[in-house]
Protein backbone atom coordinates (compact mmCIF):
# COMPACT_ATOMS: atom_id res chain seq x y z
CA UNK A 1 0.00 0.00 0.00
CA UNK A 2 1.26 3.26 -0.49
CA UNK A 3 2.29 6.13 2.18
CA UNK A 4 -0.31 8.62 2.34
CA UNK A 5 1.03 10.74 4.86
CA UNK A 6 3.24 13.37 5.15
CA UNK A 7 6.43 12.72 6.31
CA UNK A 8 6.86 13.33 10.44
CA UNK A 9 10.06 14.99 10.10
CA UNK A 10 8.82 17.77 6.93
CA UNK A 11 5.16 18.32 9.62
CA UNK A 12 6.85 19.19 12.10
CA UNK A 13 8.47 21.82 10.74
CA UNK A 14 5.32 23.09 9.29
CA UNK A 15 3.36 26.52 11.08
CA UNK A 16 0.10 26.52 9.95
CA UNK A 17 -2.96 28.77 9.95
CA UNK A 18 -6.13 28.23 12.42
CA UNK A 19 -7.22 25.98 8.86
CA UNK A 20 -4.62 23.90 8.85
CA UNK A 21 -2.87 25.85 5.96
CA UNK A 22 0.66 26.71 4.74
CA UNK A 23 0.57 29.30 2.22
CA UNK A 24 2.52 27.87 -1.16
CA UNK A 25 4.19 30.25 -3.29
CA UNK A 26 4.51 28.89 -7.40
CA UNK A 27 6.92 30.12 -9.24
CA UNK A 28 8.57 29.57 -12.69
CA UNK A 29 11.94 27.49 -11.78
CA UNK A 30 13.94 28.67 -14.59
CA UNK A 31 12.70 32.34 -15.39
CA UNK A 32 11.79 32.91 -11.54
CA UNK A 33 8.41 34.36 -12.26
CA UNK A 34 5.82 34.79 -9.61
CA UNK A 35 2.97 32.73 -11.09
CA UNK A 36 0.19 32.39 -8.10
CA UNK A 37 -0.20 31.61 -4.27
CA UNK A 38 -2.34 28.87 -3.28
CA UNK A 39 -2.85 27.12 0.16
CA UNK A 40 -1.82 23.29 1.39
CA UNK A 41 -2.58 21.83 4.00
CA UNK A 42 -0.11 18.46 5.20
CA UNK A 43 -1.94 15.88 2.41
CA UNK A 44 -1.50 18.13 -0.46
CA UNK A 45 1.62 18.81 0.40
CA UNK A 46 2.55 15.08 0.53
CA UNK A 47 0.86 14.58 -2.92
CA UNK A 48 2.89 17.02 -4.22
CA UNK A 49 6.29 15.74 -2.97
CA UNK A 50 5.78 12.53 -4.18
CA UNK A 51 3.04 12.94 -7.52
CA UNK A 52 5.11 15.52 -9.49
CA UNK A 53 2.60 17.60 -9.72
CA UNK A 54 0.90 20.59 -7.45
CA UNK A 55 -1.91 19.64 -5.94
CA UNK A 56 -3.81 22.83 -3.34
CA UNK A 57 -6.27 22.95 -0.83
CA UNK A 58 -8.90 25.01 -2.36
CA UNK A 59 -10.84 27.35 0.73
CA UNK A 60 -13.82 28.15 -1.14
CA UNK A 61 -14.09 24.77 -2.66
CA UNK A 62 -13.12 22.58 0.70
CA UNK A 63 -11.91 20.20 -1.62
CA UNK A 64 -8.31 19.19 -3.26
CA UNK A 65 -7.77 20.22 -6.83
CA UNK A 66 -4.32 19.50 -8.80
CA UNK A 67 -3.91 22.26 -11.07
CA UNK A 68 -4.68 21.30 -15.09
CA UNK A 69 -6.87 18.26 -14.20
CA UNK A 70 -9.49 20.29 -16.15
CA UNK A 71 -7.39 23.38 -18.19
CA UNK A 72 -5.03 21.28 -18.79
CA UNK A 73 -2.54 24.35 -17.67
CA UNK A 74 -0.44 21.93 -15.33
CA UNK A 75 2.38 22.56 -12.93
CA UNK A 76 4.81 20.14 -13.15
CA UNK A 77 7.07 20.36 -9.54
CA UNK A 78 10.94 21.01 -10.21
CA UNK A 79 12.02 21.44 -6.47
CA UNK A 80 9.77 22.87 -3.01
CA UNK A 81 11.35 24.34 -0.03
CA UNK A 82 9.96 25.32 3.42
CA UNK A 83 11.00 28.87 4.59
CA UNK A 84 13.07 29.59 7.68
CA UNK A 85 10.23 29.77 9.90
CA UNK A 86 8.03 27.32 8.09
CA UNK A 87 5.09 28.90 7.51
CA UNK A 88 5.61 29.54 3.58
CA UNK A 89 6.37 26.95 0.80
CA UNK A 90 8.11 27.90 -2.42
CA UNK A 91 7.06 25.54 -5.48
CA UNK A 92 9.19 25.69 -8.26
CA UNK A 93 7.56 24.53 -11.05
CA UNK A 94 6.77 23.98 -15.09
CA UNK A 95 4.12 25.83 -15.38
CA UNK A 96 2.33 24.58 -19.04
CA UNK A 97 0.30 27.13 -20.20
CA UNK A 98 -1.37 29.80 -17.75
CA UNK A 99 -1.07 29.91 -14.31
CA UNK A 100 -4.21 32.16 -13.22
CA UNK A 101 -7.98 31.05 -13.43
CA UNK A 102 -8.22 33.80 -15.33
CA UNK A 103 -6.25 32.51 -18.16
CA UNK A 104 -3.10 34.69 -17.50
CA UNK A 105 0.41 33.56 -17.16
CA UNK A 106 0.48 34.62 -13.73
CA UNK A 107 -2.69 35.51 -11.11
CA UNK A 108 -0.43 38.95 -10.77
CA UNK A 109 -0.80 40.50 -13.98
CA UNK A 110 -4.84 40.97 -13.43
CA UNK A 111 -4.84 42.92 -10.26
CA UNK A 112 -2.43 45.06 -11.23
CA UNK A 113 0.62 47.15 -9.44
CA UNK A 114 -0.34 49.15 -6.43
CA UNK A 115 1.01 52.49 -5.83
CA UNK A 116 4.39 52.48 -3.43
CA UNK A 117 6.88 54.42 -3.00
CA UNK A 118 10.52 53.01 -4.73
CA UNK A 119 13.46 52.71 -2.03
CA UNK A 120 17.10 52.03 -2.74
CA UNK A 121 19.85 51.68 -0.96
CA UNK A 122 22.16 54.74 0.31
CA UNK A 123 25.09 54.60 -0.46
CA UNK A 124 27.98 55.33 2.02
CA UNK A 125 30.76 58.27 0.55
Amino acid sequence: MPDTALDPQIAARLKRDEHGLVAAIVQQHDTREVLMLGWMDDEALHRTLTTGRVTFWSRSRREYWRKGDTSGHVQWVKGVSIDCDGDALLVEVDQVGAACHTGTRTCFLAGGELPAVVGAAEVEA
